[in-house]
C-alpha cells in the first residue's frame, strides 16, 4: 500500500498548522537573491493548501510573517508585504475551484491601508465558501494575540459584563485570533530548527510536533504525508492513560 492510501485509512487531522521556515537559505543555497526564495515559497505554500484540501484537512494555519518579521533587512520586508497582493492574483482560480476559504490571523495596524483593504477583501470574497480554511498568519505574535484576549476580557470584567468566576479555558480560546477554527493537531516546522518562535504558543497546548531538516521550498506533497503519518502512528493522551497503559 502506497503511503497516501495508508494516509488516508486513517485519521486524518482536523487543523494543522506550518511554521513555513527555510526559504532564505533554500535561495542563498542556490546563490539566489532572499527574495526569490519567498516567491518560491510563496507558491509552495499553494500547493500544499490544495494538498490538504484534497486529503479532507479542515484548516491549515501558517505562520507567514512574524511581529518579529519587521526587524529583517528593509528590502525583505518591503518585498514580503508585496506579497498578499500577489496571493490575490495567483491564487485565485485554484481556490475558487477547491472552494477555499481564506482569513488572516494578526496584527493589522502596521499594513498599509492598500494591504488592510486588500485583506479584508480576500476574507469577503471566500467568507461562504465550505472547503479548507486557509489561516495566514500575518503579522501575527502569539504573545500579542494572548495579551490582546487578556485586555478584552478584563475590559469586559471592568464594565461588569463578566464576572471573576467567567474567566476559564472557553471564554479566553473564545477571544483569540484562532477562536472559530477546531483544535489544533499537529505543528509541522521545516528547516531543521526545533523551536516554536512565539507561534500558537496557547493553541499547541496538546498539539503533536514534527520537525523536518526539509527547507520550506522542498516540502512537497510526500514530504506532507509523511509528517501526517507520523501523526498518525502516536498516542494521544491528552494528559491522561489509555486503559492498559
Amino acid at each position: 500500500m502506497n503511503l497516501e492510501k495508508r494516509v488516508l485509512g486513517n485519521k486524518i487531522p482536523s487543523h494543522i498548522a506550518i511554521i513555513l521556515d527555510g526559504n532564505g537559505r533554500w535561495a542563498k543555497k542556490k546563490r539566489l537573491p532572499r527574495t526569490f526564495g519567498h516567491k518560491v515559497g510563496a507558491d509552495n505554500l499553494k500547493k500544499t493548501a490544495i494538498n490538504c484540501s484534497i486529503l479532507g484537512i479542515k484548516v491549515l494555519s501558517v505562520y507567514a510573517f512574524s511581529t518579529e518579521n519587521w526587524n529583517r533587512p528593509k528590502e525583505e520586508v518591503d518585498y514580503l508585504m508585496k506579497l498578499p497582493l500577489e496571493f490575490e492574483k495567483s491564487y485565485k482560480g485554484n481556490f475558487e475551484e477547491y472552494d477555499i476559504k481564506v482569513m488572516f490571523s494578526g496584527r493589522r495596524d502596521r499594513f498599509s491601508k492598500e494591504n488592510v483593504e486588500l485583506l479584508n477583501r480576500i476574507e469577503e470574497k471566500t467568507k461562504e465558501r465550505k472547503g479548507l480554511v486557509l489561516n495566514v498568519c500575518f503579522d501575527y505574535g502569539s504573545y500579542t494575540e494572548i495579551l490582546g484576549a487578556t485586555k478584552e476580557i478584563s475590559q469586559l470584567y471592568k464594565d461588569g459584563n463578566i464576572k471573576l468566576d467567567d474567566i476559564n479555558e472557553e471564554l479566553f480560546t473564545n477571544h483569540l485570533y484562532t477562536k472559530d477554527l477546531p483544535k489544533l493537531d499537529l505543528l509541522i516546522r521545516t528547516s531543521g530548527e526545533q523551536r516554536v518562535s512565539n507561534y500558537l504558543l496557547w493553541q499547541l497546548a496538546y498539539s503533536e510536533l514534527y520537525f523536518t531538516k526539509k527547507l520550506w521550498p522542498q516540502f512537497n506533497n510526500k514530504q506532507l504525508l509523511i509528517a501526517i503519518h507520523n501523526y498518525q502512528k502516536r498516542n494521544r493522551t491528552y494528559g491522561g492513560l489509555k486503559e492498559g497503559k
